[in-house]
């Protein structure tokens, strides 16, 4: 059966796209030649310059980051370089709330696209001071512009400076009272050079999140470490994978300290699918009940007692996932668009989900299209 009418359909994974003088606008004068902008890149004879973004000198070629909406699937490709070839809601929010209008979506959580999904692209800046600029500049068009646009239908999300963590606390505090509901957060910090989630060192951010009640989200990626089987291997491999690096991310934070020494802490696992969930939990609860006593994790709780207090995941079109919602629990699930990627069903995302959805029950499909959502990220009805 369709979806209700009265269910509004609420996105927990979707992506914008820089405008190209958010930086620009924001940073101060002397610092606007060395903070992100976009310039021109020749392509050869025959094709339009690239736009590229530039940062503290270093190019970064692609501004598109598979942005793809409204194109068919023998069009798509890893990145549009110029604006004029991604369709408008993919950086306008206003044109963005029109796309969404269309598509039969209420409300969506955006991830970056050049800061990369956690922001982690600033962890490369020499100027820590134009870095953590940066950051706050991404965080203010958010909040002030991004989400002003459709007030309760954009869900504003924050990125933090990681390299320093009294200025994360700050940030996270000065977000918070501008209306932040969320925090992205790389699944795995050590790939990045960062301590690691069975150290201390995130120990105020976690809490700072806590008094704040705001959810980390771990998006897939953001460890700068996507699955690769082979030099060999296909991209194809590598996008068949990604959930797995939320497998991961979800076995190190279970057997980690942070959520004894974080209660309230939590957790969006951000385009990993759920379908994996039930195997994971009962393949960590297994090698907990046997094999904790001579290893360094706490035993306080069970792993799959800890998941379910703390963790939530979503899902595009995982029918397995669906069908084993229950092993899951119903109200650890929630609903991806994945606007405007390869993956999203745009402007047909209402209907599939309720293709995908058909045969679960009308108060379960409220709970994971809207009400789980809402209850995860403060959102008033």
């Amino acid at each position: 059966m369709p979806l209700q009418p009265w269910m509004k359909l609420l996105s927990t994974d979707d992506h914008l796209i820089e405008p190209p003088k958010l930086w620009t606008d924001r940073l101060p004068a002397k610092y606007r030649e060395a903070g992100p902008r976009i310039v021109e890149q020749d392509r050869g004879e025959g094709q339009a310059p690239a736009e590229v973004w530039t940062y503290e000198g270093r190019i970064y070629p692609y501004i598109g980051l598979n942005a793809v909406a409204g194109k068919s699937p023998e069009e798509f490709g890893l990145e549009p370089t110029r604006y004029d070839e991604m369709i408008p809601g993919c950086y306008d929010p206003k044109a963005r709330l029109r796309d969404m209008d269309l598509d039969g979506v209420w409300g969506a959580l955006c991830f970056p696209s050049f800061p990369r999904f956690a922001g982690t692209i600033f962890l490369e800046g020499q100027d820590r001071e134009l870095a953590r600029l940066c950051v706050a500049a991404w965080n203010d068009f958010v909040l002030d512009e991004w989400c002003a646009a459709g007030p309760g239908r954009l869900i504003p999300l924050i990125i933090l400076p990681l390299w320093d963590v009294p200025a994360c606390v700050a940030e996270i505090q000065r977000t918070a009272a501008k209306g932040a509901k969320a925090i992205s957060f790389p699944e795995n910090p050590s790939p990045l050079g960062l301590p690691s989630f069975h150290t201390d060192h995130w120990d105020p951010v976690f809490s700072a999140a806590e008094d704040a009640d705001l959810p980390i989200c771990l998006h897939f990626g953001t460890s700068g470490q996507p699955p690769k089987t082979s030099p060999e291997a296909p991209f194809a491999v590598t996008i068949s994978l990604f959930g797995c690096n939320s497998m991961f991310a979800t076995a190190d934070l279970l057997y980690s300290p942070v959520f004894y020494r974080h209660p309230k802490l939590k957790v969006g696992l951000s385009e990993g699918g759920i379908g994996w969930m039930p195997y994971l939990l009962e393949r960590i609860d297994g090698t907990w009940e046997r094999h904790r006593f001579y290893q360094n994790v706490n035993q306080e709780a069970r792993p799959s007692e800890l998941f379910h207090k703390h963790f939530h995941g979503c899902f595009i079109d995982d029918r397995f996932g669906v069908e084993v919602r229950h092993h899951i629990g119903v109200d650890k699930i929630t609903w991806e668009c994945d606007y405007p990627h390869s993956d999203s069903y745009w402007p047909k995302s209402r209907a599939y989900a309720a293709e995908v959805l058909a045969d679960v029950p009308d108060d379960e499909v409220h709970k994971i299209v809207e009400l789980n959502t809402r209850r995860l990220y403060n959102l008033p009805a």
